[in-house]
């Protein structure tokens, strides 16, 4: 094998598939990129047998030469060394060559770097995939509605399920729902499909979405996405980006989503975000992350956290409306910032049903966002 290749193209297909490298690999291959090599084009191809992630650069392209190939061929190498060299090298131009026994040879203008390759043959094959369905999505969507729930994702691996995203699509809405059992996130949109089709309990990893999101250009990008047996499939211009579903059964969260409050609330998103912000900062001292919300008799709400060694936080602030009965609540700062953080609405509703209920958060101007915090018990 022999190529010639611009080290800008080579570099950012590097940087795109080595994220499914595995960083502790059980076996060598599994830690490298899979380069192959063609009259047409070079794939980049990198694989931890949950996430496999391929990035394809043709030899020309709008009038664009980015590659020559002067004999086609396969290798894999280091992904770890092969994504800090590439980066690193002084010209724009490197050429790649690989010799007996994988031996690699890589040139960039004085410097000259010889890697020892692996036997393409033994690197995991990606699944092929029926295409018979495929949802399409704006690429501007599909990351915020990763940004807005990945959030309440566990993190613990004694539930895998919870460590992931639930996504269900019926009749033309797409839903996303994470939750570890302490919060839960919900956002929907709505989608155009060809025909009937339908899914359910499709549950993809959080971390795995997060990587996927860094892959999804801003704006004015289309993601094809396609669903199998056990894999999803998206594409993205010249990147594939493959991960296996999650197995189990995703628990029925509907059931503990109040449907009447006992006491409402209307805030403005920011004034709430910067006070409980610096509520936090206390609450954080005292590793607890508690902070209380009290409705007054003025109708204004007062926001407080304590430590005992540092002393209290106290901020009040005006409700554009308050209904219901009067609340003492005491909640995970953390948490409730990672709501506020995502929620893309100047002015929010909560909603009470008593201090020891779910909070329920949502953007005030839309129905598509909704979040559900479970309260602290304290003391006091």
């Amino acid at each position: 094998m022999k190529l010639t290749i611009s080290k800008n193209e080579l570099n950012d297909a590097i940087q795109q598939v080595s994220k499914a490298a595995s960083a502790r690999p059980a076996i060598p291959i599994l830690g490298g990129i899979k380069i192959d090599v063609n009259h047409m084009g070079v794939t980049l191809t990198a694989s931890d047998t949950d996430i496999a992630i391929q990035s394809y650069i043709p030899v020309e392209k709008d009038q664009h030469v980015y590659a020559q190939v002067d004999k086609p061929g396969s290798v894999v190498l280091s992904a770890k060394f092969f994504v800090e060299i590439v980066k690193k090298l002084p010209s724009d131009q490197v050429v790649i060559e690989v010799a007996n026994n994988f031996q690699t040879n890589i040139r960039s203008g004085s410097t000259e770097i010889n890697m020892v390759g692996l036997d393409p043959e033994e690197f995991p094959a990606l699944p092929s995939i029926e295409q018979d369905h495929v949802l399409q999505l704006p690429g501007e969507l599909l990351k915020a509605m990763i940004r807005q729930t990945v959030l309440a994702a566990s993190t613990s691996e004694q539930t895998p399920i919870l460590t992931g995203v639930l996504w269900t699509l019926k009749a033309g809405e797409l839903k996303f729902v994470s939750t570890d059992r302490h919060r839960l996130a919900s956002r929907t949109a709505k989608v155009e499909t060809n025909d009937d089709f339908e899914f359910n309990n499709i549950v993809i990893s959080a971390k795995t979405l997060v990587e996927l999101s860094k892959l999804v250009p801003e704006h004015d990008s289309i993601v094809d996405i396609v669903i199998a047996d056990n894999q999803v499939l998206f594409k993205l211009d010249n990147v594939l980006f493959l991960t296996r579903i999650l197995d189990g059964t995703y628990p029925d969260t509907s059931k503990i989503i109040p449907q009447v409050y006992k006491t409402e609330l209307v805030l403005e998103t920011k004034n709430v975000l910067d006070a409980i912000d610096r509520a936090n900062l206390m609450s954080r001292e005292e590793k607890t992350n508690v902070v209380r919300l009290m409705t007054l008799d003025d109708g204004t709400i007062e926001i407080s956290s304590s430590s005992t060694e540092l002393g209290r936080v106290t901020e009040q602030l005006e409700a554009h409306q308050f209904n219901g009965e009067p609340l003492r609540i005491a909640f995970n700062s953390k948490y409730m910032l990672d709501v506020l953080k995502v929620i893309d609405s100047e002015q929010l509703f909560i909603g009470f049903t008593g201090a020891m209920s779910p909070i329920i958060i949502r953007p005030l101007d839309h129905q598509y966002n909704m979040y559900v915090i479970l309260p602290y018990r304290t003391t006091n």
